[in-house]
Order: C-alpha cells, then structure tokens, then sequence
C-alpha cells in the first residue's frame, strides 16, 4: 500500500468499531438453556480473547466445563499502588426462537439505527462497549489510572455457576487488590423532560429463590373420584401464589430513586400510591415496579404420565425474588400463602445486595455522563433481577450496574430484556464508549 493510500485509510477509533463487535458477539451463538444442552461460550471466549491479543496482551480463557469459557484479563495501570477496577459482563444469552423476531436473532442485522439480536441489551453491548473501549487505549498507548481486570463471563442468565462463581471459589487471585466494579443492567437513560435526563445506576439487587414446589396425592384411575388429588391440591395452591400481591416495602435504594425522581419532576411522590408514578416512568415501570414488593411466579407445571391415571405427585417451579432485608419476611410469607401440603425445594437461591450511591466511582459516573450529556444526572436504583454482582461481592468488591447507554425516550428499553426483537441503537453504543472511556480516565 501507497504511503498516500495508508493516509486516507479511516481512522478506527472505539466508536467505528463498536457496532461491529456487537455484532460479531451477537452472531456467536451463546444460548444458555440451564440444562447444560446449549453451545456454551467457548467461541465467544476465544473471540474476546482474540480481539485484546491483537494488541500484545495476554487473556487468560478458564473453561469450567465443557464449552462453558470465560475469558479475563488484568489491564496494568498508571499507578499500581491503587485498587484496581472490575468491569465485567456476561456473554451468555437466552434462547430465542426465530419464528418470533423481525430479523434473525442471531444474525446481528443493523436495521432503523439499531443492533438487532439476541443479547444486544443482555449484554453484548456492554461486551462490545468494553472490548472497543480497551482496544482503543491498547492501540494508543493510553493506560488506565488504576488496573483494570476485563471478566467476560459464562452462565450468568442460569445463575453464573460455570462463569462468575466459579472464578470468585476456584481463581480468586486473578481479583486480587480489586475493590470496586461495574457491570450490568445499569447507567442507561430516561428522559424526565428537555431539562432533565435522569441515568439509572444500579446499587442493589433483589435476591433469588428458584424452587420446585411438590405436592403428593392418592394415585387412582381416572375415572374414579378422588378427593386428594394432587394436581388439584397443586393448582389451587399455586393459582393462590400467582394472584397474591406482597406487601409494598420501600427500601433505602427505591427510597433514593423516588426522592431524585420527585426533585426530577417537581412533584411529591407518595410511596403509598405508587400507580401515578409508574404510569409516568413509562416502558422503565416494569423494571421498577418490581422493586416496590418481593414477587413469587409460577413458571412450570408438570405431573402425571397418562389421560386415565389420576398421578400420586404434581410440582410446580416457582421464581421468587426478595428485596434487601426481607429474605426471612419473604419465605414465610410465601409459606403461609402455599400452605402445610405443598413442599418446598430451593434449587439455586442467591442473596440480596445492596451498597450506598456515594463515593469517587459514583462521582466519575456523574462526571462521565455529563460531559457527554449536559442535561444528565445519576440516579441509584434498585434492579428486580440478580447479575454476576452478588458473586464478586464475595471477594469484598463493591459493585454497581453502570454501562452506559444514552436512548430514545420512545424505545421499550425493558422489554428488550429477554424479549423478541431485542435491539440496541447504534447512536447508544456510541454514547457508550465515550462515557465508558471518560469514567476509566475518572476513576
């Protein structure tokens, strides 16, 4: 190539890049059925890890079982002497049928501004944020402030055994001096009005209960009656969880939310009658909504084995979801609604965490993001899922959900969550990595 051809090559730069590594990821298939029957996240390891070699690192992949891989990498800083920074993120998705979704989920199509594909909110984008981010610094030359540990995890839609909790039990070292963390599902934004755009940091998370619930019979042919059936006994027990509404409790974190909320809109909120503010946060009511009581859905059913069988047992899983501080209130509560014939059986439970909106890495948030958003503000808030946080913070690392991303007040950005058609706008990845470059450099 031509010393001129070489000068007007485009420039690469984080923002060039990050639509493309999105997609990339997302056309990786890494669908987590929970069972073990997936494809695993080997690929997608090998992919990260080839995109940092690319600039003379060293990732480390650790494979916890067959096909399932994570990949992590200590980027050295300025000044060694500091704490160092997790960033992490999962590349594990749900599945996602086909037949269902506008553009093929795994086909990573670019479409009316967005990224469309599974994974392109949970959370690939922030994968392909951090990648660019980093290969961008590589490539210039530019150190983080502190050390930077990059973890792209496996398995954390089906709890983070073979990803997060298994590199916190078995290599905790690769975390060693780490004290803070950022990772999902936060920093992205909700237009209160043209001078006000509030960012959602998460700072606590509802804890987990996944159970099967079992009731046992008389067995009988089917054309007899039988007054204990198990299936009926099952049923009316779990129709009973499905319609009961827990008691509204308003933690520190929500509390925080609705005073900056308040202050936002100008108007008092009343905790008590929470419906008038739902209806004004719009597609995010969902997500804080649900972290206004802890919450127990039916999501299987499952007995018997033939039409003319009346069967002797009938279960039921149930997904139940607790808020910092009611963990004991929650499962006796959800014991007295199911009642003395119903058995209960945890098969993965994880706790509650909650930490304060305060302190230097809050501070390079807000920073951050206003001076790519003059009109933003930071805001904590309360998430009704549970992520990769609750393991790290086994090893003492304060963690919050920060990956940034600037949206379209019309975009459902909730339901893009395990949802058909989920997308990302290219304009947001964008944003992304130029708030995710300056709160490095702020940190």
């Amino acid at each position: 190539m031509s010393e001129r051809s070489e000068s007007a090559a485009p420039k690469v730069t984080a923002e060039s890049e990050v639509a493309e590594i999105c997609r990339d990821l997302i056309r990786i298939d890494t669908s987590n059925y929970g069972d073990g029957s997936g494809p695993g996240e080997r690929r997608a390891a090998e992919y990260v890890a080839e995109q940092l070699a690319e600039f003379g690192v060293e990732p480390q992949i650790f494979e916890s079982a067959k096909g399932r891989a994570s990949t992590v990498i200590r980027i050295e800083g300025e000044d060694r002497s500091r704490p160092g920074l997790l960033i992490h993120g999962h590349t594990d998705v749900v599945p996602a049928n086909a037949a269902d979704w506008t553009y093929d989920p795994f086909g990573g199509e670019i479409a009316d501004g967005c990224v469309w594909g599974r994974g392109a909110v949970d959370m690939k984008d922030m994968d392909a944020m951090t990648l660019a981010v980093v290969r961008d610094r590589l490539r210039t030359g530019r150190k983080p402030p502190r050390d930077l540990v990059l973890a792209f995890l496996a398995d954390e839609e089906a709890g983070g055994t073979y990803g997060a909790r298994f590199l916190v039990d078995k290599h905790p070292e690769l975390f060693e001096g780490v004290t803070e963390g950022i990772g999902e599902v936060g920093g992205f934004s909700f237009t209160v009005n043209d001078q006000v755009r509030l960012y959602l940091v998460e700072t606590a998370e509802k804890g987990m209960h996944w159970m099967r619930l079992t009731v046992e019979g008389r067995a009988g042919h089917g054309s007899m009656e039988n007054d204990d059936n198990a299936i009926t006994e099952l049923c009316e027990a779990v129709a009973r969880l499905g319609r009961h509404k827990f008691p509204l409790r308003i933690t520190k974190t929500v509390r925080a939310f609705l005073d900056e909320l308040s202050d936002a809109l100008g108007v008092e909120l009343d905790p008590e009658n929470m419906d008038e503010t739902l209806r004004v946060l719009g597609g995010i009511a969902k997500m804080i909504g649900t972290t206004l009581r802890n919450t127990a859905q039916p999501t299987m059913l499952g007995a018997g084995y033939k039409v003319n069988v009346i069967p002797g047992q009938a279960t039921a899983h149930v997904d139940g979801r607790f808020l910092p501080g009611y963990e004991e209130e929650f499962l006796a509560e959800l014991d007295s609604v199911l009642g003395p014939r119903v058995k209960r059986e945890s098969l993965h439970s994880d706790r509650a965490i909650e930490t304060g909106f305060d302190g230097s890495l809050v501070e390079a948030m807000q920073t951050a993001l206003r001076a790519e958003d003059p009109i933003a503000r930071a805001v904590p808030y309360c998430l009704s899922g549970g992520t990769d946080a609750k393991s790290f913070q086994d090893l003492g690392i304060r963690c919050f959900g920060f990956a940034p991303l600037q949206l379209p007040p019309e975009l459902d950005f909730a339901g893009m969550f395990h949802g058909v058609d989920e997308r990302v706008p290219v304009d947001g990845l964008k944003f992304g990595v130029r708030v995710l470059d300056r709160f490095i450099d702020a940190c």
